[in-house]
């Protein structure tokens, strides 16, 4: 079952930056990797050399090609030192050709907010790249931004529905829907509106989330066409009457705008790898309140493109893939073949819970000394999720992502934890050496995908919202039980009541745990999920409980990445990571 390279992995020479990669890459023409992918030549939109847009009807004219193996990649739950996620998505993607198949990845657009803030950009990393990088980090064809715009244009209208009269009676102080910005800027989280003169609007508490946490966003990204979008944006829910009634964008007449404005930013991204791989680049929903998967649009053009289709789940596999299951591939109709679990030697170090690890500051020297005892002892998580993949019927791979400190004793010991669970599992260099060092997981990818699914979604549509927390947090999260506050429990019955109660259930809680307290590692036991409040994305298509506090608005730190990021003399962007 499990594929390692015998022999120390070693230390490297100094390593080019990813951007020094990137710019080495000689691009290939999108129109070649259109047409090898079967996309109609005239349903491409160019955006320059780097990027197009691909025409919805390219949906429907390629729906007679063959069906690529659908391949969901995850991974242990994350820490402050990354797994690699979208690197192994693009490694794996390019790896194919390496054993004479093809395939597309599918991955979410990049944030601005957190690319010049700590996180940096989201192309992937070495020689697994997305390019060109700069493009893919900064702005692409603009989607994050008409984002922006139709989810302000919604404000805008609310805002002066209140100004003229309030027809509908909403309640000022039960309005839910906020603005969005795509700036990490804390000081906007809270804010009051309407102030000065009579003619400046009616004041009042509000403030704005980060364009990625928008329902807009979400909704983009679940939709299976415009004419379903423009049906999902008429059914978002700006806020309640007194009575409790809920208000909508279609009944303040702004959900025709709002859809004209997202009328390109439907369409999916081509882009690239640094190997030519197709790589369809499209939505970024927040991965804490929404699904943080990329769109059911690129995957419907995606699925009929190549042998195998890679996706990226945010987070976790309890996060990113849990929704995946539960919600993308509800709403897509698309059944998963396979799934890829990425997991490092230190991040599971860093289950064990024996290390303080914090962001930009340099690791731990014990982290880096051979301890595969410990690599077990984390492993606990690594172990769960796999349990997570197979509760849902879907065949898991371990993507052992190798770096160059890691010893092999290590490394073993997380092809150990795959076996136990009657596992894949493949060490993979592709950081370092691009597809070449993914051949050997494309192959147990390829294996897997092979064999039957059993693949079913966690609860059924009609089970009560209840019901539907209660299995995600016992069979997911490792949870004894859910406890509600009195909050809760009236917003859930008011959801029942209103009709949303066969929506699907987002849980919102904290990525850096699979309990909701960010403090424990591994995979907790004998703990209960606290369900304080519960919020209803109706529009998106799903409810959303909150188990902890969730910043929708990120800040910037003291040294944000913002302060590196510049223009050199040659009028080329330096300090992009």
């Amino acid at each position: 079952m499990t594929a390692l390279r015998e022999g120390d992995y070693g230390s490297r020479m100094a390593f080019p930056s990813d951007l020094e990669i990137a710019r080495g890459a000689t691009l290939r023409p999108l129109t070649d990797i259109a047409a090898e992918s079967g996309i109609p030549e005239d349903c491409l939109e160019p955006y320059g050399s780097g990027a197009a847009k691909i025409k919805l009807d390219a949906i429907d004219r390629m729906s007679d090609r063959p069906k690529a193996a659908y391949v969901v990649v995850s991974a242990i739950t994350p820490t402050p030192l990354g797994e690699g996620k979208t690197t192994t998505t693009v490694g794996l993607g390019q790896a194919f050709k390496h054993i004479n198949k093809t395939a597309t990845i599918a991955v979410r657009q990049p944030s601005m907010g957190p690319t010049f803030g700590i996180k940096g950009g989201a192309a992937g990393g070495g020689y697994s790249q997305v390019v060109p990088m700069e493009l893919l980090n900064l702005h692409l064809t603009g989607d994050m931004h008409a984002v922006t715009a139709a989810h302000n244009m919604c404000s805008a209208m609310l805002d002066a529905h209140l100004f003229h009269g309030n027809e509908l009676g909403l309640d000022p102080n039960a309005i839910t829907w906020r603005r969005v910005l795509d700036v990490n800027d804390r000081a906007l989280r809270n804010t009051v509106i309407g102030l000065g003169g009579r003619l400046d609007g009616v004041p009042r508490q509000t403030g704005f989330d980060i364009t990625a946490a928008s329902e807009v966003m979400a909704a983009l990204a679940l939709c299976t066409d415009l004419q379903d979008l423009r049906a999902r944006l008429g059914r978002i829910v700006v806020g309640y009457t007194k009575d409790g009634t809920p208000v909508t964008a279609e009944e303040l007449k702004v959900a025709g705008s709002m859809a004209v404005i997202l009328m390109d930013a439907i369409k999916p991204n081509l882009m690239q790898t640094l190997e030519g791989t197709p790589a369809l680049v499209h939505t970024g929903p927040f991965g804490n309140i929404a699904t943080g998967n990329s769109s059911i649009v690129a995957d419907r053009v995606g699925i009929h493109t190549s042998d195998f289709l890679i996706t990226e789940a945010g987070f976790g596999a309890d996060m990113g893939a849990e929704r995946f299951f539960n919600i993308k591939c509800r709403y897509s109709g698309i059944a998963p073949d396979a799934a890829v679990l990425v997991a490092t030697v230190r991040g599971l170090k860093a289950h064990s819970g024996n290390h303080k690890i914090v962001a930009g500051k340099p690791l731990p020297e014990d982290i880096l000394k051979a301890n595969p005892d410990e690599v077990h002892q984390g492993g606990d998580n690594l172990r769960k999720q796999l349990e997570n993949m197979k509760v849902h019927g879907v065949t898991p791979v371990v993507a052992i992502n190798a770096f160059p400190e890691d010893h092999d004793e290590d490394l073993k010991a997380i092809a150990e934890i795959a076996d136990e669970y009657g596992a894949r599992s493949a060490l993979a260099t592709h950081f370092a050496d691009g597809g070449a060092g993914a051949a050997t997981l494309a192959e147990a990818v390829g294996e897997a995908a092979q064999e039957e699914s059993n693949f079913e979604v966690l609860y059924p549509d009609d089970m009560p919202l209840r019901d539907k927390i209660h299995a995600v947090a016992t069979k997911v999260y490792g949870a004894d039980d859910v406890e509600y506050s009195a909050q809760a429990n009236r917003e859930l019955d008011r959801y029942e009541s209103a009709g949303f109660g066969n929506l699907p259930v987002c849980i919102a809680k904290t990525h850096l745990s699979i309990s909701s307290d960010p403090t424990l590692k591994g995979a907790p036991t004998g703990w209960t999920l606290p369900v304080r409040e519960v919020r209803a994305s109706v529009g998106a298509g799903f409810v959303y409980p909150l188990c902890g506090d969730m910043r929708t608005m990120p800040g910037l730190g003291k040294i944000p990445a913002a302060a590196g990021i510049d223009i050199d003399e040659n009028g080329d962007i330096v300090g992009l990571s």
